[in-house]
């Protein structure tokens, strides 16, 4: 984040404190975590400029305030978010996940401020997921967000939730940076980002999002209108490095969950508007779970999802295209919160796999360690996975909670 944009957020963080310091017999809860994370990459880097130790070494610490007042009326949120990487500078980060205000009546909710807001149901692509951009450096997963400025006015009615977004301000991709991995043989120049608007990251976006249940189907219904999260990279003039390109976009998706027994089925779905043309994508499948396997208390879940995206060449690259997701998913249920979940991605066209596999548990009350493994194989140079060919690693992370 540049100087700029962190003295918004942290002048929006001072104002939000100010309110909430005056009122009486306020409920306060203040907590906090730092997280040591260590990455072994298998392999040397691939890319001229990159980082050649295969070793990478990350801090990073949150802290949160809540508040809530005394009728129950008014809420707010403060959480800033710091990362320090020892190997590639673009992946240090500032950020504020939540600084918000929010009054609460009994039939709508109005929330002032930067917040993270997720939508979707499939396990292994969230197609529908728009409002946050992603952090992607963070992880190469997409399941990290950076936190959006915005204005919701949520309503809720027998006939459902209806909630409206107005976002006054974009924030942009992260890229790894020339020392760091998950790039391109070009790196990306994130300090001359180029967009449709003449408003550039100014521009005023807008969502809209129903959602409702009828028995056992939840639904979510949802518009969007404004800068696409996802840029096209363009070269430079020079052919030396990639320039990220936000265009306008419009988008309709649609979110389905249908649960039965031991079943859960899911499915996300979109038609954009995008730079060239309109084109649908699509996640969907199922999830089934074993109860209390062996008269233990743990549970096997068993994941099956296909993915298909339709979109052209000059669109924002994919590669969910036409892919099959298998994964199992272990909760032990014990006083640890033992989980793991592992998975398998095979792209139907090229014959690539992407492996992953994430384990946490619980030591005491208040440390966690998460480890994460990530393969991917089968990739030619004309695949658009080749990029990362060498990026397989292991990592370890150590989290401690106040």
């Amino acid at each position: 984040m540049n100087n700029a944009n962190t003295s918004r957020f942290f002048l929006l963080a001072v104002l939000l404190s100010a309110l909430v310091a005056q009122a009486d017999e306020a409920s306060w809860d203040f907590s906090a975590n730092v997280e040591l994370q260590t990455r072994f990459f298998t392999q040397d880097a691939a890319w001229s400029g990159q980082e050649s130790n295969t070793g990478q070494f990350s801090f990073a610490t949150t802290a949160e305030v809540r508040w809530r007042n005394a009728e129950n009326t008014q809420r707010a949120s403060f959480i800033p978010y710091l990362r320090w990487d020892q190997a590639d500078d673009e992946r240090s980060l500032v950020d504020l996940r939540e600084a918000y205000w929010a009054y609460e009546a009994d039939s709508f909710e109005l929330l002032i401020g930067s917040n993270t807001v997720f939508w979707g149901v499939t396990e292994s692509l969230h197609l529908v997921d728009i409002i946050n951009q992603t952090d992607a450096v963070a992880d190469i997963d997409g399941e990290d967000k950076l936190g959006q400025p915005m204005v919701n006015l949520a309503l809720q009615r027998d006939w459902g939730l209806m909630n409206l977004y107005v976002m006054p301000y974009f924030r942009e991709r992260t890229f790894a940076g020339t020392n760091g991995r998950f790039r391109a043989p070009l790196p990306v120049d994130t300090d001359r980002p180029q967009y449709e608007s003449s408003t550039e990251e100014k521009h005023v976006d807008l969502a809209l999002r129903y959602s409702h249940y009828i028995g056992d189907v939840d639904i979510g219904l949802s518009l969007f209108s404004g800068t696409s999260r996802e840029p096209r990279l363009v070269p430079n003039e020079a052919g030396n490095a990639l320039l990220p390109y936000y265009d306008q976009i419009e988008q309709f998706g649609v979110d389905l969950q249908y649960t039965r027994d031991a079943w859960l089925w899911k499915l996300e779905a979109i038609v954009r508007d995008g730079f060239a043309e309109t084109f649908a994508a699509a996640v969907g499948g199922f999830e089934y779970t074993f109860y209390q396997v062996g008269d233990s208390a743990a549970d096997i879940g068993m994941l099956l999802e296909y993915q298909y995206d339709g979109r052209g060449e000059q669109e924002p690259i994919s590669i969910a295209d036409n892919d099959l997701f298998v994964g199992t998913r272990l909760a032990l249920n014990d006083t640890q919160d033992t989980a793991v979940l592992a998975g398998v991605g095979y792209d139907v066209d090229t014959g690539e796999t992407f492996i992953n596999i994430e384990a946490d548990r619980r030591f005491g009350e208040d440390l966690v360690v998460e480890f994460r493994g990530r393969f991917l194989s089968g990739a030619r140079p004309q695949d658009l996975t080749y990029t990362l060919a060498n990026d397989d690693y292991l990592q370890l992370q150590l989290s401690r909670y106040f």
